[in-house]
């Protein structure tokens, strides 16, 4: 099966990986519905993300966004993201993430969408204005932090990801579709194909009849869409398929 997915994407000009929580577990980030260690498992999901429990209490909401961001910045890239980061070296190789965290970049990607917003960006709750000043992540967990205000209409500054309800970025939809629609070969790690939109998107891939590789501890509902299915972690499997 190794040999296959390789062969697969030796030949590809251009490869679109598509990722999502199980991208990071190796590197330690929970994914959100492992059965023991998920992000979900130990808090209400419409309790810290949703746009009304922003409206209800943001300073709490706030302060568990900026913990998780402290989580990833301490979290290394695992061998994974580092080998899609080095095939980038030697032929087209794009990223789309529904992870929130930045360890993609930090690996060395720099091609990467993320379709579900980054703990590392801010704008305003009510302008939607971008917000470029510094905000102090804490290396401490803490109960609450009050947001700063947005410098041009006075609103909250929210974290920049996608909650419950809420549309994805344009423009990060239409450069998905874009890549699904024009990529030689695909290859999906660590994600469980039943968050929609998201999980459309390789099904735009399929019915291109491009050959799809996917990388997954356990088969997921996009299984039936792939080439070959890779029964791994992606630290395991990534550097086997992608490498020299």
């Amino acid at each position: 099966m190794y040999d296959n997915a390789r062969e697969i994407l030796s030949q590809a000009n251009h490869i679109e990986v598509f990722t999502g929580a199980g991208m990071s577990a190796d590197s330690g980030i929970a994914t959100y519905r492992d059965a023991v260690t998920g992000l979900w498992e130990n808090v209400d999901p419409q309790a810290m993300a949703s746009i009304d429990a922003w409206h209800n209490d943001p300073e709490t909401m706030f302060a568990w966004y900026l913990w998780r961001a402290h989580l990833s910045q301490q979290a290394e890239p695992n061998a994974g993201h580092v080998a899609i980061a080095q095939a980038a070296r030697g032929k087209r190789v794009t990223v789309t993430t529904q992870n929130i965290d930045n360890l993609h970049e930090r690996a060395g990607s720099e091609d990467v969408v993320h379709l579900h917003g980054s703990l590392f960006e801010f704008r305003c709750t009510d302008c939607a204005t971008p917000y470029a000043h510094h905000i102090d992540i804490p290396t401490e967990q803490v109960p609450a932090i009050e947001p700063p205000q947005c410098p041009v209409c006075g609103g909250l500054i929210r974290p920049g990801v996608v909650w419950f309800g809420e549309a994805l970025p344009e423009d990060a939809w239409a450069e998905a579709e874009h890549r699904m629609k024009t990529a030689d070969a695909l290859v999906i790690v660590g994600t469980s194909g039943v968050v929609f939109p998201a999980a459309g998107l390789p099904m735009m891939a399929h019915a291109r009849e491009i050959p799809i590789v996917e990388v997954t501890p356990m088969r997921t509902d996009l299984s039936h869409l792939a080439t070959v299915v890779l029964e791994a972690t992606a630290a395991e499997a990534l550097p086997a398929i992608l490498g020299e």
